[in-house]
């Protein structure tokens, strides 16, 4: 069964992606005025600074659930205010730190929740709308797979970043001496995409289904 989108893009949401876009770009802006380091900021920010141009090249060919351009735009803004502040010195996180008594800011945690959230949609999104897997559930754990690869590539690129730049990369990995650093990482990116699959789930295949032909169907 083919199930490749052929739905023309929505003007309704065209505008207010138009609008995201001139939000993040204004933050990005913003941000790149005085980081607290310029190297963490260019590193921290350059995935958004990778996604804004393929969102807006692929969006007439391949439109994305309007769910998770939702989640697209707030994970931009999470690693915007990352890569202003550091992860270890962002302010709502200093204030969450303290209101729990934690012993470290927790801020990048929450990106590595989105981290594993938002690729666990985007390859559910890929897979169903292409055809390539077949069955709830399979789709489901393969998009969990998909975004924990992410997620250990990233620790990958974190440790090469520190052997590349020594102690000038202690700001960008941001373990605040904490020696699980990478395995609670990893596991807050599963949790973030099991979340994805059974929370989100349902309202994410309802969405999916304007893409798809009359024969094609997502199961729920």
């Amino acid at each position: 069964m083919q199930i490749e989108s052929s739905n023309p893009a929505d003007p309704a949401q065209r505008k207010q992606l138009l609008i995201a876009a001139a939000i993040l770009i204004i933050a990005l802006c913003i941000s790149a005025i005085r980081p607290y380091d310029r190297a963490t900021w260019l590193m921290e920010v350059m995935p958004v600074l990778i996604a804004l141009p393929v969102l807006a090249f692929t969006y007439q060919r391949f439109p994305l659930t309007t769910l998770l351009y939702c989640l697209i735009f707030l994970h931009a803004l999470i690693l915007i205010g990352g890569g202003t502040y550091t992860y270890a010195r962002v302010p709502i996180g200093n204030w969450v730190q303290d209101y729990l008594s934690l012993a470290r800011n927790p801020y990048d945690k929450l990106g590595h929740f989105w981290q594993g959230l938002v690729p666990a949609l985007v390859a559910k999104e890929i897979f169903v709308r292409g055809n390539y897997v077949v069955g709830k559930k399979m789709v489901a754990f393969l998009s969990i797979c998909v975004a924990m690869a992410i997620s250990a590539w990233y620790e990958l690129i974190e440790w090469w970043a520190a052997l590349i730049m020594g102690q000038g990369a202690d700001e960008f990995l941001g373990t605040q001496g904490d020696q699980w650093d990478t395995q609670s990482d990893m596991w807050l990116a599963f949790l973030g995409a099991t979340v994805a699959m059974v929370l989100l789930g349902r309202l994410h295949s309802r969405q999916l289904q304007r893409y798809l032909p009359i024969s094609g169907t997502v199961e729920k």
